[in-house]
């Protein structure tokens, strides 16, 4: 069908929010859709739109702090102003349908589209639904989800099971390409350790903690978040152009460690190919970020965010993958009790990594931004 319809994506907070709205970009595509984006101002989302040739447009946004804060009482103010924002970009650019990732970016611009009598379809990334789209609910035609438990958790039969929308290239990458790029001077497995684009200080330090006994056995590549990277290293650009590797320069370390481990803030064009060229992977459980784990299928350990810093999501998002046989979770709780036992879990996955990849060659597969696309097509026949 040839639809020549305007779509709206948005989305954001971090860069979960992010990348599978731009997954659906060559179906849109395809299907001959016009794509912009709305996100919010100052946002790490700008750039990485603006890099895929889409028109970004940027609106106030705010989010609900789940600690006290004086700048909850703006939120209200800032989120009025923000649908009016949403309101005038979608008249003025003709929108005729919105799709929504989440987010606290996402609320004025449903708001808004609802507003018009727009049509939206939301996507919910984890298990449970977040703040951002249970309020978003009642004004989306359908809810599209990562997990089929989800989908039942939705009123009004709004749930559709769809999966998560994964960007193609994500499959295509080359190992040796990967081993490039890293430039690891000795033949070990290589650990990727992942905590979202905004970093996890807990993983952080924990690797840092962890790093002799670590690189014994392992090449560690470490994401460690936007201005995370430890500064008392001293930086060393190694084989690429836009990401920036460092080599540890603390004197009380070996030179061995040196050339057995690799910092970085994030990973974007070579993820990819350091994908392909990992065995094993550390993560924190953000749903996108799992199930870009999973299409790949390397063995991984999950370190959710605790009780004390979330909602939950993550520990229900990690349990569900543990109890599927993709993964193997440890909580912080556990950690902090036992330092051990993170070692130990280290090992033990990589010594059973063919039981995680049996397990997720059996999971469901879903062409997650295809069937978006279809349901998108359906919103606007109806």
């Amino acid at each position: 069908m040839q639809s020549n319809k305007k779509i709206a994506l948005t989305g954001g907070g971090t860069l979960g929010h992010v990348t599978p709205n731009l997954a659906l970009k060559p179906y849109l595509l395809n299907n001959h859709f016009e794509i912009i984006y709305i996100g919010s101002k100052n946002s790490n989302e700008k750039g990485i739109v603006e890099e895929e040739n889409i028109p970004f447009f940027s609106i106030t946004t705010d989010k609900l702090r789940r600690y006290h804060d004086f700048k909850n009482f703006l939120m209200p103010i800032n989120v009025i102003k923000g649908i009016n924002e949403a309101t005038k970009i979608l008249k003025n650019e003709k929108v005729d349908i919105v799709f929504s990732k989440g987010g606290y970016v996402s609320l004025p611009v449903v708001i808004a589209a609802n507003r018009l009598k727009i049509p939206v379809i939301s996507h919910e990334a984890d298990f449970t639904p977040g703040l951002a789209n249970k309020l978003s609910t009642p004004f989306s035609k359908k809810v599209c989800t990562n997990f089929p438990e989800t989908a039942e958790m939705i009123k009004h039969n709004k749930g559709v099971y769809t999966g998560c929308p994964m960007r193609p290239a994500l499959l295509l990458g080359s190992k040796e390409e990967g081993l490039k790029i890293l430039n690891f001077k000795k033949q070990k497995p290589i650990l990727l350790v992942i905590g979202g684009s905004l970093g996890s200080i807990y993983i952080n330090n924990l690797i840092r903690k962890n790093l002799s006994l670590l690189t014994e056995k392992f090449n560690i590549v470490h994401c460690c978040g936007m201005g995370k990277i430890d500064m008392q290293y001293k930086k060393e650009t190694i084989n690429s152009e836009k990401t920036i590797f460092t080599l540890e320069r603390n004197g009380k370390l070996y030179d061995d460690l040196l050339d057995s481990y690799r910092q970085v803030e994030i990973i974007k064009k070579e993820l990819k190919d350091i994908f392909k060229a990992s065995n094993i992977i550390i993560s924190r459980a953000g749903a996108n970020t799992i199930f870009e784990i999973l299409a790949i299928k390397k063995p991984n350990l999950l370190i959710p965010l605790s009780l004390r810093a979330s909602r939950g999501d993550q520990i229900l998002n990690a349990k569900s993958f543990e109890k599927q046989g993709f993964s193997k979770v440890l909580t912080e709780e556990e950690i902090n009790n036992d330092n051990e036992i993170f070692i130990r879990a280290i090992n033990e996955l990589y010594e059973n990594q063919s039981f995680y990849i049996e397990k997720m060659n059996l999971a469901n597969k879903i062409n997650a931004a295809e069937k978006i696309t279809q349901i998108l097509i359906e919103a606007l026949q109806k």
